[in-house]
């Protein structure tokens, strides 16, 4: 089974009820992220701002750029593949996950003080994400997070 809790969630379209009408805004995210290319972090981080931005959090949405940031960025590094990241937003919250292409499982470790920056990342993850896990996908795996609507 995968590391964290688990929940199922679809994707949905975030209704815009101003002026009477209904306005259907995109709800989803999805970028593909080339091998070994940390210019997608920020540009991830980017993406998910705007995303979280039309469905009406913007000033909740530094936590979930933040581990957005980490699953992109251990995907890039600890495996030698492109990656695909994919955001749902719904009524319930942010769900984001990570594909890679590489079977080998993350570890959670605890990070050692003097071992700069590594060893952080999933426990930033662990620490701040109201549910996250790893489950096998068909050629890899996918690392995803969630977050409540009052916390994205």
């Amino acid at each position: 089974m995968a590391i964290g809790a688990s929940s199922a969630q679809t994707a949905r379209t975030v209704e815009d009820k101003a002026d009477g009408g209904t306005e259907r805004q995109p709800s989803q995210l999805r970028q593909r992220l080339g091998r070994a290319d940390l210019k997608a972090v920020p540009e991830a981080r980017r993406a998910l701002r705007e995303l979280l931005r039309h469905w009406g959090r913007p000033g909740g949405s530094e936590i979930a750029e933040l581990l957005t940031s980490e699953l992109v960025t251990n995907a890039l590094i600890h495996t030698d593949h492109d990656a695909v990241l994919t955001a749902t937003v719904g009524p319930h919250g942010l769900r984001v996950e990570v594909r890679d292409f590489v079977a080998r499982r993350p570890r959670l470790r605890v990070p050692i003080a003097d071992d700069g920056t590594h060893g952080r990342g999933l426990v930033l993850v662990q620490s701040l994400a109201d549910a996250w896990g790893v489950r096998a996908h068909g050629v890899g795996k996918a690392v995803w997070f969630e977050l409540d609507a009052e916390t994205a």
